[in-house]
């Protein structure tokens, strides 16, 4: 058969009508677009040509989860076409017992990011990643930090068909109600853009990145999924509790939550050289 733009479209809406966030649908339908592109004339679609796919993003370098997550885009598809005998195999990965120091964002390299943003009299980039970092929230769940909920110190966060309630601490409450007062802001969401609607997770990285070259911290470093990892990290010192980590960070399974905790190479070489095995 041939694979058609109205194919693709038709996924997508299943996607929206199943309430999948604006960001995965964008991504769902670059991934099938640049499937689309990459067949030859005639847009043959069967087995063998999700198979060349696969092969031909192994063969540009993609990194393997980078492969995988192409290759949901188009299993999806496929799945909800009935066409499911198609789907390509994902690639096996073994997962690394600690994360890649170069991406690694430490206490340290948080504080310069926040302190930057108060220099620079950023505020409100400041105050939201203060708020993702001590909450543990996704930068999407922004929307959801409203002044009701820093009012009541807790907010009903609901994504990916999910909702679970996450606690202020009783200092970032204060910060949060303060900025809303000095914005006029008396109800709804407090991180807000020029027109009033809520801030953006592309607004949210683009703001990131311009604290983070004035901060001096290496671009690798900053961005809003990190704070969440510090978050969890942090968390998990203090606690040990993977289980409670999961449902704070909103995990459907602890094996994910287990990333999030993985510590840097340095330090993974500190316990490596604690051990005193070599003789």
């Amino acid at each position: 058969m041939n694979l058609t733009i109205k194919m693709i479209d038709r996924y997508i809406c299943n996607l929206k009508e199943e309430e999948r966030s604006e960001a995965t649908i964008k991504k769902y339908r670059r991934d099938l677009t640049l499937f689309y592109d990459f067949l030859p004339d005639g847009k043959i679609l069967d087995k063998n040509a999700v198979l060349s796919w696969k092969e031909r993003l192994i063969s540009l370098g993609y990194a393997s989860s980078s492969v995988n997550v192409m290759l949901a885009s188009v299993n999806g598809m496929l799945a909800h076409a009935g066409l499911s005998e198609w789907r390509a195999k994902f690639l096996k990965r073994q997962r690394s017992a600690f994360r890649e120091e170069r991406r690694e964002l430490g206490r340290s390299e948080y504080m310069k990011l926040v302190e930057t943003a108060r220099r620079e009299k950023k505020e409100r980039i400041g105050l939201a990643m203060e708020t993702i970092c001590s909450t543990g929230i996704r930068v999407s769940e922004l929307a959801f930090i409203t002044v009701e909920a820093a009012r009541a110190g807790c907010a009903e966060l609901r994504l990916k068909g999910k909702c679970r309630r996450i606690l202020f601490p009783a200092a970032l409450v204060k910060k949060l109600l303060r900025y809303a007062a000095s914005q006029k802001t008396a109800h709804g969401p407090i991180f807000r853009d020029r027109n009033g609607k809520p801030l953006s997770r592309h607004s949210v990285w683009s703001e990131m990145k311009k604290i983070g070259r004035k901060a001096g911290v290496a671009a690798s470093k900053v961005f809003p999924h990190n704070l969440r990892h510090l978050f969890a990290k942090v968390f998990y010192s203090l606690e040990r509790d993977l289980s409670k980590l999961a449902d704070l960070l909103g995990h459907s399974s602890i094996e994910t939550t287990r990333i999030y905790i993985a510590t840097g190479g340095c330090e993974h070489l500190r316990q490596l050289n604690k051990m005193r095995l070599i003789i």
